[in-house]
């Protein structure tokens, strides 16, 4: 029953704020076919570390940032609130021992991974509520360039791992090296279909 209430919500938040869902604030630097080089502004996160595979893994992160976001917080009034959805949900790995030469895996030592919302922008960490989950923390990160490949479909482990090996050689025929860890992010629900979809592989360089 909780489960199919968590469903109920999400299916309802999702559809009562779709036409205003914010996105992270980014500047593009080139453009070429499905790859991007964007300049993101700083921005604050809510973020969780969960186990698994890619698919069990997000559907776990997501389920526990958005069960923060729907109310499960205290503010700084002592009640609690009730935050604007943002897209994309990301995740990435948490082990630093990824290589960074084609072909990348997005799999990682130690089975974890960083699930992530962006909070919506009007927020600081000082006026944002305290999550009640200590799974669930906030977190600040600078402004930072990022290489990007967008793709549309559904995004295996195995379709991710290839458009991040695509990313990967893109910026090393340009001469670029990255300086972070792969990011997976979804922009959509999962109901979603398939050819609407927006996913990315980004990384910081």
């Amino acid at each position: 029953m909780k489960t199919l209430q968590f469903l109920v919500l999400i299916i309802l938040f999702f559809e009562g704020s779709a036409m205003a869902i914010e996105e992270p604030k980014y500047k593009v630097i080139e453009k070429s076919g499905d790859f991007e080089l964007r300049a993101y502004s700083p921005k604050i996160i809510a973020e969780t570390l969960v186990s698994g595979s890619l698919e069990k893994a997000s559907a776990a992160g997501f389920k526990l940032i958005a069960d923060y976001i729907f109310g499960n917080n205290t503010s700084r009034s002592g009640g609690n609130e009730k935050i604007s959805m943002t897209a994309p949900v990301t995740m990435e790995p948490k082990s630093e021992k990824i290589s960074m030469t084609a072909p990348v895996s997005m799999e990682q030592t130690g089975g974890q991974w960083r699930v992530h919302f962006v909070m919506p922008s009007q927020y600081t960490l000082d006026t944002l509520p305290k999550p009640n989950n200590p799974a669930v923390t906030l977190r600040e990160v600078p402004a930072g360039n990022y290489a990007v490949i967008r793709f549309s479909g559904f995004a295996s482990e195995n379709r991710t791992a290839a458009k991040t090996a695509d990313l990967m050689a893109w910026l090393d025929s340009k001469g670029i090296t990255p300086t972070g860890m792969p990011e997976f992010a979804r922009y959509n629900p999962p109901w979603t279909l398939p050819f609407l979809r927006r996913n990315e592989v980004m990384v910081a360089y």
